[in-house]
C-alpha cells in the first residue's frame, strides 16, 4: 500500500515539474518573440525611414535655396525622433542633420548682412532719432531681429551638441556685435547734433539726444538676454558688451555735464563785469537790473531737468546721476567763483542774481529727488553764509532792514 502511494505521488512530482519547466519554456519563447518582434520593428522603422529619405531628398532638391519654409519639416521629423529611444541618433537622424545643417549656417550668414545692412542704413539715412519701443527706430527693429533670430534657432532643438553649442555663440557674438556698432554710430550722431546746438541760455537738451541716450540704455539692458550663453550667469560677449554701452553712456553724461556747466561759467563771466573796479560797471548800472541773468539761468536749468526727467527712461540711473553731478558741479564753481572775491564788495545785481540762483536750484534739485547730502553740503553752507553777510552788509549801507537768505522769498512761477 506504501508503494502505491509512493508511486502515486512521484508521479504527481514529476507532473508538476514537467508543466513547471512547459510554462517556463512558454515564457522564455514569448519574450524572444518580443525580443524578436523589437527588432523587427526597429528594422521595419529603418526600412521605412530609408524609403522615405529617398522621396524627402528628392523633394528638398527641388526646392529654392532661400525657401526657409523648410525648417518646418526639419522641426516637425526633429522633434518626433528626439521623442523615440530607438530612432533617436539613428541614421535618419544622422541623414536629417546633415541635409539641414548646410542650410541653417546658410540662413544664420544671410540674417547676419541683412542686419548689419539695416544697421548701417538705418543710422546713417533713415533715423530722425524719434521714440520707438525703449529706443529709436533702428534699435527696435534690429533687437527684435537679434531676438527673434536667437529663439528661432533654440526652438530647432539641433540634436548636436557641439553644433548647437557653436551657433548659440554665434549668435551671441553677433548680438555683442551689432549692438556695439549701433553704439557706435549713436556716438557719432550725439556728437554732431550736440555740436550744432546753442551754447548759451538758450540750450535745451534736444529730444533726439534723449532718444539716443534710451538707444543705449535699451542695448544694454537686452544684452543680459542676447549676449549670454544659456546656463551661464556671465559671458565674455555681455562683459565687453556692457563694459563698453557703459562707457558710451558715461560719454554722453559727461557730454551733457560739460555743456551745462559751460553755460553757468558764462552767466558767471556776464556777472563779473559788476565786479568791483570794473569798466563796464558803471556802465551797465545806469540800465538799472533787476534779476534778469538769475530769472534766464534757472530757466534754463528747469527746461533741461525737465527734458531729462521726462524723456529719458532708463529707470533713473542717468537722469538721477547726471542731476547729481550737475547740482554738486554748479554749487563747486559758485562756491569757487565767490572764494576769488573774498576781498571785494558784491554789487547788489551780482547778490540778487546769486541768492535767486541759490535757492532755486536747492528747492527745484530738491522736488526731483537729488540726495539730501548732496542738497547740504560745506559748499553751500559756504555760499549761504557769504550771501548772507553780502545781503546784511549791502542793507546797512543802505539804511533798510535786513533779509537773510533763508528768509528770501522765492518766486516758484518765475
Amino acid at each position: 500500500m506504501q508503494r502505491i502511494i509512493i508511486n502515486v505521488k512521484g508521479k504527481h512530482i514529476v507532473q508538476c515539474n514537467n508543466s513547471y519547466y512547459s510554462l517556463y519554456n512558454t515564457f522564455y519563447l514569448l519574450l524572444q518573440a518580443f525580443t524578436w518582434f523589437a527588432d523587427v520593428l526597429l528594422e521595419h522603422n529603418e526600412m521605412f525611414w530609408s524609403l522615405f529619405t529617398v522621396d524627402m531628398d528628392a523633394c528638398l532638391e527641388t526646392q529654392h535655396p532661400e525657401n526657409w519654409e523648410i525648417f518646418s519639416l526639419f522641426s516637425l521629423l526633429n522633434s518626433y525622433l528626439l521623442t523615440d529611444k530607438n530612432l533617436v541618433h539613428g541614421e535618419f537622424h544622422k541623414h536629417l542633420k546633415d541635409i539641414f545643417a548646410p542650410q541653417v549656417v546658410r540662413y544664420v550668414d544671410l540674417m547676419q548682412s541683412s542686419i548689419a545692412q539695416s544697421v548701417h542704413k538705418g543710422f546713417t539715412s533713415k533715423e530722425k532719432w524719434e521714440p520707438k519701443g525703449a529706443g529709436c527706430v533702428t534699435s527696435d527693429d534690429v533687437l527684435w531681429k537679434l531676438d527673434a533670430l536667437q529663439t528661432f534657432i533654440k526652438e530647432l532643438q539641433w540634436p548636436d551638441d557641439v553644433f548647437a553649442e557653436h551657433l548659440e555663440g554665434r549668435l551671441k557674438l553677433m548680438a555683442s556685435d551689432m549692438m556695439e556698432a549701433m553704439g557706435n554710430r549713436t556716438i557719432s550722431a550725439f556728437g554732431s547734433m550736440l555740436s550744432r546746438c546753442s551754447k548759451g541760455l538758450d540750450f535745451v537738451v534736444p529730444s533726439e539726444i534723449c532718444v539716443m541716450v534710451n538707444t543705449l540704455s535699451d542695448c544694454k539692458a537686452q544684452a543680459l538676454k542676447l549676449c549670454i550663453m544659456a546656463g551661464e550667469s556671465t559671458h565674455r560677449y555681455h562683459i565687453h558688451i556692457e563694459e563698453y554701452l557703459e562707457s558710451a553712456i558715461k560719454h554722453i553724461l559727461d557730454s551733457l555735464l560739460e555743456r551745462f556747466l559751460l553755460v553757468l561759467d558764462i552767466t558767471l563771466q556776464k556777472l563779473k563785469r559788476y565786479d568791483e573796479g570794473s569798466f563796464l560797471k558803471s556802465i551797465l548800472t545806469l540800465t538799472k537790473p533787476t534779476n534778469e541773468l538769475g530769472q534766464e539761468y534757472i530757466i534754463f536749468v528747469f527746461g533741461n531737468m525737465d527734458m531729462i526727467c521726462n524723456k529719458i527712461t532708463d529707470d533713473g540711473y542717468f537722469g538721477n546721476t547726471l542731476l547729481e553731478m550737475w547740482y554738486g558741479q554748479q554749487v563747486d564753481i559758485i562756491h569757487k567763483w565767490l572764494a576769488e572775491r573774498v576781498e571785494m564788495t558784491l554789487h547788489p545785481y551780482q547778490l540778487t542774481c546769486l541768492i535767486h540762483i541759490i535757492k532755486r536750484l536747492r528747492h527745484d534739485f530738491e522736488l526731483q529727488g537729488t540726495l539730501c547730502e548732496e542738497i547740504s553740503n560745506s559748499a553751500y553752507d559756504a555760499i549761504c553764509k557769504r550771501l548772507s553777510v553780502e545781503e546784511t552788509s549791502q542793507a546797512v549801507n543802505e539804511s533798510r532792514p535786513a533779509r537773510t537768505l533763508a528768509s528770501l522769498s522765492v518766486d516758484l512761477d518765475t
